[in-house]
């Protein structure tokens, strides 16, 4: 057991170390912290260019910046200074507030047009004191005066798949996706050339002389498991750091106030139990690439090892998108046990309220035996695919592999 051990930390230490582990970790949060940081920089170059300036008749000026205080400039005193402020950049517009004949104007200056959001506002304000120089005009009375401020009711019902849960359905669905995809191809890369590298050499005759190949093959899987669990985990850390900061940055704080039940439902959706999926899923294919770097014919073929699983993999992801729609598809019931399969199709099904918690349970069962399975019968003839040396074919090299340990 010790050997197991030592294999598997072996290979974990060594891929950790790698130049590409560090990349593949440390990429998501670069281009974050490269995004923000151009954020911050394009905010301080241009100033407060979304601000505007108000002029006008005092009483008017006076309540609309109170009402609007955060998206008006109140530093600029004349309309000269205003458009020298345009001109740089520096000033969204200036609007110009007066009553004339018991009529409220509003007339806005700018580059570009006005805010939508801050001109719904203008709109209410300006309804709001016209309709009270209304009622003066008319000398209305108390009662006569509330009549008239009565409003029409309304009220939206939304249903449960409509909305921000269909949204959050598919956004969850790409991402699952995507991201077991991505993982797939990256680690089943590195395993098929970490076995085929060692193919033929000399060194692997002393191994086997001093442990099992069993145990040097599930250690270099562990390893590789390893890896993989360590990268999720700085992930989910360093996820949890940036949604944090996302929450209080002044650039961000407002899309995640307005999106809070979204971004809800979708980390719901992902930190379930599609991160077993994800990670089994890594598991099988692992152990698949482990094979197929083993049956190369010689150690300068390790860069085609992963090709067969890669192609498997990118079979079961665009296999995916016919029925993103339509997960009581009997395809997808039938796919969401199948391994190979599972880790795709199983989550879609999860994301959608389609399976059933004894559905999930079979699917794993059947992954993790499938998984045990292989990882043993690999096991047994790994020396057999290992030592082989001559440039064969593939299904003799496999024939050759299996007949050595009978």
């Amino acid at each position: 057991m010790n050997k197991l051990w030592i294999v598997t930390f072996e290979t974990f230490l060594r891929q950790v170390k790698s130049w590409g582990f560090v990349a593949l970790v440390l990429g998501p949060f670069m281009i974050f912290g490269i995004s923000i940081g151009a954020g911050y920089i394009g905010a301080s170059s241009t100033g407060n260019s979304d601000d505007i300036a108000v002029f006008g008749q005092t009483e008017l000026k006076q309540e609309f910046v109170k009402q609007n205080k955060d998206d008006v400039d109140t530093s600029i005193k004349s309309i000269k200074s205003a458009n020298k402020r345009i001109k740089d950049n520096k000033l969204a517009g200036y609007l110009v507030l007066k009553t004339n004949n018991n009529q409220v104007s509003a007339v806005y200056h700018g580059s570009n047009s006005m805010d939508s959001s801050l001109k719904n506002r203008l709109l209410i304000f300006n309804t709001t004191v016209q309709q009270q120089l209304n009622y003066a005009t008319a000398k209305l009375s108390p009662t006569q005066a509330k009549s008239l401020q009565q409003q029409p009711k309304f009220k939206e019902v939304v249903t449960k798949k409509t909305g921000t849960a269909n949204l959050a359905k598919m956004i969850s669905f790409w991402i699952m996706v995507v991201l077991v995809y991505t993982i797939l191809v990256t680690y089943t890369s590195i395993t098929a050339q970490e076995i085929a590298s060692e193919k033929g050499t000399k060194i692997m005759e002393v191994i086997f002389s001093s442990t099992t190949a069993t145990k040097y093959f599930v250690g270099k899987v562990l390893g590789v498991l390893l890896v993989i669990v360590t990268q999720i985990l700085i992930y989910l850390l360093g996820g949890w750091g940036m949604f944090e900061f996302a929450k209080t940055s002044s650039l961000t704080k407002d899309a995640i106030a307005q999106n809070e039940d979204l971004i809800s439902s979708v980390l719901h959706n992902l930190l379930s139990i599609n991160l077993v999926y994800l990670l089994l899923g890594v598991v099988i294919y692992t152990i698949l690439a482990a094979l197929c770097g083993a049956l190369v014919a010689k150690s300068e073929d390790a860069a085609k090892a992963a090709q067969p699983v890669t192609m498997l993999s990118m079979l079961a992801f665009f296999i995916t998108f016919p029925f993103q729609n339509n997960m009581d598809a009997l395809a997808v019931k039938i796919l969401s046990y199948v391994p190979f399969f599972s880790s795709y199709f199983m989550p879609m099904r999860v994301i959608n309220n389609e399976a059933t918690p004894v559905e999930m349970a079979i699917s794993l069962i059947i992954l993790i035996a499938t998984i045990f399975l292989m990882a043993f019968y690999i096991g047994k003839i790994y020396q057999g695919l290992m030592l082989q040396t001559d440039d064969s074919s593939f299904w003799k090299r496999l024939k050759r592999g299996i007949a050595y340990n009978k």
